[in-house]
C-alpha cells in the first residue's frame, strides 16, 4: 500500500509596500502627534460637503463679506459654483437674494464677477445667476463670559512663581476652575 504525496506549502512571499489609498494613509508614514487648531481642521472637514454642493473652495462662504463688503454681503450668500465638464474656470456663481436687492445685485454683477475673480487669482466666475430668498442675518460674535478673580488662597500660593508666563496662565487656569458649579456633565 502506497501513501498519498504529501504537499509541502510554498513559502508565502512578502507583500509589495502598501502605496496611499483614497482614505487611508501609508502605515510606514511618520504621525503627526500635534494639536492642532480646529480652524486648521475645519476646512478638510468642510472640504466635501462644499464640493457636493458646488463650491471648489469653502472659503468663498466664510469670507464673503469680505470679498463683496458688508452690505452686500448682508442681502446676498453665495448658494453654488457650477465649472463646465473637466474645467476650472469659466463658471456660473449662484447667488441667494433677499427680494428686494436682486435687481440691484443684478446691476452689479459685473463688479461681484471682478471681486470674486480677483479673490481666486483666474477668471474662475463669467456669470452670476440670482435666486430670490431669505439670507440669514449674520450672528453677531459674543465675547466670552469674564472669569472672576483668583481666590485669595490660591493667589497667594501663586505668588512664588517666578516665571510671569506660567504664573498668569496658572491664574487663569484657577480662575476658570473657581468660575464652574459643581462636577462636570457628561452627556
Amino acid at each position: 500500500m502506497s501513501k498519498p504525496p504529501v504537499s509541502v506549502p510554498k513559502p508565502a512571499t512578502p507583500k509589495p509596500a502598501t502605496k496611499r489609498i483614497k482614505g487611508r494613509t501609508d502605515p510606514d508614514a511618520p504621525r503627526e502627534n500635534r494639536s492642532r487648531a480646529v480652524a486648521e481642521l475645519l476646512p478638510a472637514i468642510g472640504g466635501a460637503a462644499f464640493r457636493r454642493f458646488g463650491f471648489v473652495q469653502s472659503s468663498i462662504v466664510s469670507r464673503w463679506p469680505e470679498i463683496v463688503g458688508a452690505k452686500l454681503a448682508g442681502a446676498s450668500i453665495p448658494e453654488s459654483i457650477r465649472f463646465p465638464v473637466g474645467k476650472k474656470q469659466d463658471g456660473v456663481l449662484t447667488l441667494t437674494v433677499r427680494g428686494a436687492h436682486a435687481p440691484m445685485m443684478q446691476h452689479i454683477a459685473p463688479e461681484i464677477i471682478e471681486r470674486v475673480n480677483r479673490f481666486f487669482g483666474y477668471a474662475a466666475i463669467v456669470k452670476v445667476a440670482i435666486r430670490q430668498g431669505e439670507v440669514a442675518a449674520p450672528v453677531p460674535r459674543k465675547a466670552p463670559p469674564s472669569l472672576r478673580p483668583v481666590p485669595v488662597d490660591l493667589g497667594m500660593s501663586l505668588k512664588g512663581i517666578a516665571d510671569p508666563e506660567l504664573r498668569a496662565v496658572l491664574e487663569s487656569l484657577a480662575a476658570g476652575v473657581a468660575s464652574t458649579h459643581g462636577l462636570p456633565r457628561i452627556n
